[in-house]
């Protein structure tokens, strides 16, 4: 007989499997990342167990410039890279990520005192929990303060595209603090821009909703043992819930 953590673990992954297939997310339609998170059948999310740090990766993954296994642990001060076409689905501490193709990130979340992840290059999809003292994601053109909230992030030396899921974040000009923007959204409600080079006097500008989901935002969630602050009906999400 199975113990009963496992009965539990197993009743989850059933319920999640089983929303995914009343959305049709599965399917492709709605932007299911099949290549994100490969294996989802043979392994549907679950709170990992103590000690794992990736759920699944395909290509090149590279962690302390060390080629990864499933069973290379991430931790808060390492550094990770993924190569062109590859993925990452990750947990680090109370944090879940997505680390897209052709990304680079840094971690420096082990200090009390500062906290952060350095996007370098890149697109990552983050579920970060709730902390005591702000923690930061820098990229080459922002600064992100974040408390407990999903945010997807895609950075080059030209812009950051900042999508606040759900949640409250402070967005500033990586080279002028004081240039900044509160965004508090509920569902994908304010995406931004962060340009390097201001476009008509502006450096933080709207942007459309894009390369991300709601399936992905429940996925890491689920691996760190929490849930979605949204809940969807069948045939609801198509995309951002407002036009920006």
């Amino acid at each position: 007989m199975k113990p009963q953590a496992d009965d539990e673990a197993d009743d989850s992954r059933r319920e999640f499997l089983l929303q995914a297939l009343s959305l049709g997310l599965l399917a492709g339609g709605s932007g299911w990342q099949t290549q994100a998170l490969a294996g989802v059948l043979g392994e549907l999310p679950g709170k990992l167990p103590q000690g794992r740090s990736i759920f699944s990766m395909q290509g090149e993954v590279l962690v302390n410039g060390r080629p990864a296994s499933r069973d290379t642990p991430i931790g808060p001060e390492d550094h990770v890279k993924t190569g062109k076409g590859a993925s990452l689905v990750a947990v680090v501490g109370q944090d879940a990520l997505i680390l897209r193709g052709d990304s680079e990130l840094k971690l420096d979340a082990g200090r009390a005192a500062r906290q952060f992840f350095r996007l370098v290059s890149g697109a990552m999809l983050t579920v970060f929990g709730r902390r005591e003292r702000e923690l930061s994601v820098y990229t080459p053109t922002a600064t992100i303060g974040i408390r407990g909230t999903g945010v997807y992030f895609e950075a080059d030396p030209e812009k950051t595209y900042v999508c606040t899921c759900y949640g409250r974040v402070q967005i500033e000009a990586g080279d002028d603090p004081a240039v900044r923007e509160e965004i508090v959204a509920r569902h994908h409600d304010a995406p931004r821009y962060v340009l390097a080079k201001p476009q008509n006097g502006r450096r933080i500008v709207p942007a459309s909703f894009q390369w991300h989901t709601d399936l992905e935002l429940m996925t890491l969630e689920a691996l760190v043992g929490r849930e979605v602050p949204f809940k969807l009906e069948a045939g609801q999400y198509k995309g951002p819930r407002r036009e920006y």
